[in-house]
């Protein structure tokens, strides 16, 4: 019992709850129960006329009932106002509780002679229903209850105390008085407290939900905002739904396809301008800066960039190094795309030269242009990048390669587009790059109309370098300017996102201060302009509390029928039915304990004949036998150490909670039993017989006359047994989750059985109760009681008030049976669907960043107010290139236009990210693709200069993994050489040593790496030779210390670094041990 109260919500919580509760649930109620007995009061004029009786002649019955219609009909008037009712709640309770009670009083003083058993049905009534129907807390409640219980046995016992000893015996009857209302207190408060447990489970399981929602709407957002930091919004639903579908099926997985191809989100585009620009002079500055330097520099750079992109309405691509490209025209086409990039190229130009210009830092933009056609979109299963390729990209990178420094170099299609908006001058120079050579067209110099003006303010305000010393270094000098510039951070708009909220997070107190019954009973009565005072988690938490109101069960649902409360879809109402209920036992409990007063009752008022005490005998053997099947589960290791036949006990117990046939079988027939055994002593009466109180020769002086008939039980046993059937009756709302029909049909058999038993079989026991209590009468107006004191009449009036009353606990049990279901149904999937996003920011923000830098820009706590950057002194960088793609790659209508191409290119790329999947190569992470070239890089997950203290061979252990990965690649590029009848090779370079790591760029965060270890293994690459992987020579001595075997190819001359001897590694024989695969 004590599970059935659960611990107080914080104050604010209880607060709302009170008042949602008093409102929203209970007043329904409170208005259904006057409406019953509105029409309980009428039924009774109606009884009394049809039955002949002379209302004048009983002017205290006429002018209860009046007075009870008067003040009834006053407080339903009062109870209909809402808003007053939120202020009056307990008030107005009390005053009904007050109005029942002063009826229950005056009926027992109206209507003939005063008896122990008067109205103790009405008094149970008004027990049950303080508690069940009138918006009262637990201990209001009890104490009203109580004083019922008392007022009624006091004033009976003081009025009939003095009585002549022609009455039946009083203490009997007190005492079975008592002890039916002790158990209506007890049902009553066992039905509050169960209802109170629902409906605050519910009430908290709503504003979970609420929290879910928020939460959800958070991580939506936040993977709304990562998606769109990689890709375009063209495609990021796209393949926002092929992620989804992978973690539906299973992390790592890929969703069936039609074909034995990986998806490819690629598009044509033509009428773009591709700009490439590169900042010459920035590997040398980027050598003398720290790590932190390094970062913010490019972030600032690249940020600038960014804004200048934005504002000419440009789509950067991509970051490689110092190299920057976009594009104008994607996704949307625009008729000025290549005045776009020429504008954005000046002024990145323009943005250099004031660089320079206010530090003294020799470095200088060079920026080429081209405009045609593009293919664009994603390859590949990891770090997805957005990229372009086409013969046009190529050219445009060629532009930038031959191009001026501090100019924009432009070709002819780029010059025709811009329509005379810039003057130009031919390049006029013979191109050292072989691929223009071969083209053969002319290029162009954009002639910056402004340049002049700069030129002649020259540096007015001053260097920033003669300001700070001539001893600053230059990269710090650039540091300081460029901090100027304000770029936004990486993932900065994470921080602005709503965090997600607990669903320990109190309510909102806005929500709370404005709250009036306008709210939960009628929003259509709101007051304008209160929803724009609540903001929008206010406006949600009502719209939630909105769906809880107990009047929604009359109205047209989404989720429920009005008419029988199913569930509209066949799949939920069929898990509500099969839905397990551990409760079944207390309910089981608790009825047991409504039997167990109607057999004290009848011990009491009866002589005890002993049929009816082996009959009862066997029922609680019976009763014994369920609560004992449905408990064992907490006695399993007493039932255990009892002998074997009884072992199988708790599962059956288990069986019972789990099971609806077993458990609906068990509820009816234990409430059958109650309902039978309340009506037993009536067995012993025979069905038809002459009473002898009434025989003619029966004088007025026989006062000394038995209360009990012949052979029979006493007379008072009548009234009890009407009374002991009422109390039964309440064992049908003791199941709270037992379905609504069949309620109904319980309660139906049972008012039939009642009725056909009280009025018709055994009425004659009735009017012989009544002769024997007026026998000697001399007033011809007492020879006919009232109704209130006619057994069987009072008795049918009262079957027929709690047969309504119960049906209406049992509609409102039944809907908030259901509506709790059905919140913690939609809580589940929300919290599932929560999960699911979570899942998806974490495979988005994972596809930008390695596992282990991912953590630094998402969660409750980032701030986002440091840019991320990290040192490593032995990092291991792999260059992998498909060479022979180039040749390869065509554009043509037989391969719409380069697509078909690509197809092959992304399958390429696809499989050797399915290599990183494997757990040997979990240290490998994968950087960048740059068309058909491959970079990773092994040791970026070792802790920042703990390779310092570590010996050669342990600090660059993982360059063996990198070895043995890049034969992967060689491997997988064998595999489709086969089934595409290619012949591909694959180019590897590796070297090792220090780099810089850090994430870059606010609009498109991207992870890098950066050093000299990252150029020259960039330079192995570029070098090498088909088939081979070559290194350095360090990187060699590193290898054949972890027994791999390299020989040396000789001096060669690396553009950037001069002179290098570089090794082949031998990928014959990986090891001196076991042989491995040959490479390509």
């Amino acid at each position: 019992m004590a599970r059935l109260f659960s611990p107080r919500p914080p104050p604010s919580e209880d607060l709302f709850y009170e008042t949602y509760y008093s409102l929203s649930q209970q007043y329904p109620l409170l208005l259904l129960l006057l409406v019953i007995v509105l029409f309980g009061l009428l039924a009774l004029l109606a009884v009394a006329w049809a039955s002949g009786r002379e209302l004048a002649s009983d002017p205290g019955f006429l002018t209860s009932m009046l007075c009870g219609l008067g003040g009834f009909s006053l407080l339903l008037g009062l109870a209909s106002r809402e808003q007053r009712l939120q202020r009056w709640t307990r008030p107005l309770s009390g005053l009904v509780w007050a109005a029942l009670l002063a009826l229950g009083h005056g009926f027992l003083f109206t209507g003939g002679v005063v008896s122990a058993w008067d109205q103790v049905s009405f008094f149970l009534f008004v027990i049950f229903t303080v508690y069940a129907m009138l918006p009262l807390g637990m201990r209001d409640a009890a104490a009203a209850g109580l004083a019922s219980s008392l007022s009624h046995l006091l004033v009976l016992g003081l009025y009939l105390g003095p009585q002549p000893d022609t009455q039946p015996a009083l203490l009997p009857q007190l005492a079975a008085n008592a002890v039916l209302f002790l158990c209506g207190n007890v049902a009553g408060a066992y039905h509050k407290a169960l209802m109170e447990r629902a409906l605050r489970a519910t009430f908290r399981e709503a504003l979970s939900s609420l929290h879910s929602r928020r939460r959800l709407d958070t991580e939506k957002k936040h993977q709304e905002h990562l998606l769109l930091s990689i890709l375009p919004a063209y495609l990021a639903q796209e393949m926002k739904a092929e992620i989804m579908a992978r973690l539906q099926a299973g992390q790592g997985s890929r969703p069936e396809s039609t074909n034995n191809f990986h998806s490819l989100y690629v598009k044509r585009h033509q009428g773009v301008s591709v700009l490439y620009a590169d900042i010459v002079g920035f590997t040398r500055l980027a050598s003398e800066c720290s790590p932190k330097d390094l970062v913010l520099m490019l972030n600032e750079l690249f940020g600038k960039f960014d804004q200048i992109a934005k504002e000419h309405e440009c789509m950067r691509i991509k970051i490689l190094g110092d190299c920057y490209y976009c594009v104008s025209g994607l996704p949307l086409s625009l008729p000025d795309h290549a005045i776009n990039c020429v504008r954005m190229g000046l002024d990145m130009c323009r943005a250099i030269r004031k660089l320079r210009a206010a530090t003294g830092v020799d470095i200088n933009m060079r920026v080429g242009v081209h405009s045609g056609s593009v293919l664009c979109g994603v390859i590949g299963l990891q770090k997805w990048q957005y990229d372009v390729w086409s013969h046009d990209v190529t050219l445009a990178n060629h532009m930038e390669a031959s191009g001026v420094p501090g100019r924009v170099h432009i070709t002819g299609a780029t010059l025709a587009l811009l329509a005379g908006a810039y003057a130009v001058e031919d390049a006029a120079m013979e191109h050292g790059d072989p691929y223009l050579r071969e083209l053969g067209e002319p290029t162009y110099l954009v002639i910056d109309p402004r340049a002049e003006e700069e030129d002649e303010k020259g540096t007015a305000g001053g260097l920033l370098s003669s300001l700070e010393g001539p001893k600053m270094r230059p990269s710090l000098l650039m540091t300081r300017y460029l901090e100027s510039w304000g770029a936004a951070k990486p993932f900065a708009h994470l921080s602005h996102v709503e965090s997600p909220v607990s669903t320990s997070t109190p309510l909102p107190e806005k929500a709370l201060s404005s709250f009036s019954p306008q709210w939960s009973l009628d929003r259509s009565r709101t007051p304008r302009g209160l929803d724009d005072e609540l903001d929008t988690g206010d406006a949600k938490f009502f719209q939630v509390i909105e769906q809880l109101n107990s009047q929604k069960q009359w109205k047209q649902s989404e989720d429920f029928n009005p008419l029988t409360l199913y569930f509209r879809e066949k799949e939920m109402e069929k898990e509500y039915r099969l839905s397990a209920l551990p409760a079944f036992k207390y309910y089981a409990a608790c009825t047991f304990l409504v039997f167990f007063s109607n057999f004290i009752i009848q011990m009491l008022v009866t002589n005890r004949p002993p049929a009816l005490t082996i009959t009862y005998s066997i029922t609680f053997l019976l009763f014994f036998l369920l609560l004992f099947v449905c408990f064992s589960e907490h006695l399993t290791k007493c039932v255990l150490k009892g002998p074997k036949i009884l072992h199988w006990l708790p599962t059956l117990s288990v069986l019972v909670a789990t099971r609806p046939g077993l458990r609906v079988a068990l509820g009816t027939a234990t409430i059958l039993l109650v309902f039978s055994m309340a009506i037993t002593s009536l067995v012993f009466f025979p069905a038809a017989s002459s009473c002898p109180f009434r025989a003619p020769n029966v004088s007025s002086t026989a006062s000394n006359l038995s209360w009990e008939l012949p052979g029979s039980l006493p007379l008072i046993s009548v009234p009890y047994s009407v009374h002991c059937c009422a109390l039964g009756s309440l064992s049908c709302s003791l199941f709270l989750h037992l379905s609504f029909e069949l309620k109904l049909l319980l309660l139906l058999l049972w008012l039939a059985a009642s009725c056909s038993l009280f009025l018709r079989s055994h009425a004659w026991l009735s009017d012989c109760l009544i002769a024997r209590l007026y026998l000697g009468a001399s007033d011809s107006s007492l020879l006919r009681p009232g109704v209130l004191k006619e057994p069987k009449l009072m008795g049918a009036i009262s079957f027929f008030i709690f047969f309504f009353t119960l049906l209406v606990l049992a509609r409102q049990n039944e809907y908030y049976c259901r509506l709790d279901f059905l919140w913690k149904k939609k809580l589940r999937q929300e919290q599932e669907e929560t999960e699911t996003m979570e899942n998806l920011t974490r495979l988005l923000l994972e596809n930008v960043l390695p596992a282990h830098v991912a953590p630094q820009f998402i969660g409750q706590n980032r701030r986002n107010e440091d840019l991320y950057h990290q040192s490593y002194e032995c990092v291991c960088v792999l260059f992998a290139s498909v060479p022979d793609f180039k040749e390869f790659y065509s554009e043509s209508s037989i391969n719409h236009e380069g697509l078909e191409c690509l197809r092959l290119l992304n399958e390429i790329i696809a499989d050797f990210d399915e290599l990183l999947s494997k757990p040997k190569f979990s240290g490998v992470e994968k950087i960048k693709t740059i068309c058909s070239t491959y970079m990773a890089a092994t040791g970026l997950n070792a802790t920042s200069g703990q390779d310092a203290q570590q010996d050669a061979e342990q600090s660059c252990s993982h360059l063996g993994t990198m070895v043995e990965f890049a034969v992967a690649l060689g491997s997988k590029l064998d595999v489709i050489n086969k089934h595409s009848f290619n012949n591909f090779r694959l180019r590897v370079g590796l070297n090792h040593g220090p780099v810089v790591a850090g994430v870059i760029g606010a609009q498109k965060p991207q992870y890098d790496i950066w050093g000299n270890t990252v150029n020259v293994a960039s330079r192995m690459e570029s070098t090498g030779v088909l088939g081979k992987i070559q290194v350095t020579e360090e990187t060699a001595c590193a290898l054949q210390s972890l027994g791999y075997t390299c020989y040396s190819r000789g001096i060669i001359k690396v553009k950037g670094k001069g002179q290098l001897c570089t090794y082949f590694l031998n990928t014959d024989l990986t090891r001196t041990g076991p042989p491995s695969a040959t490479l390509g």
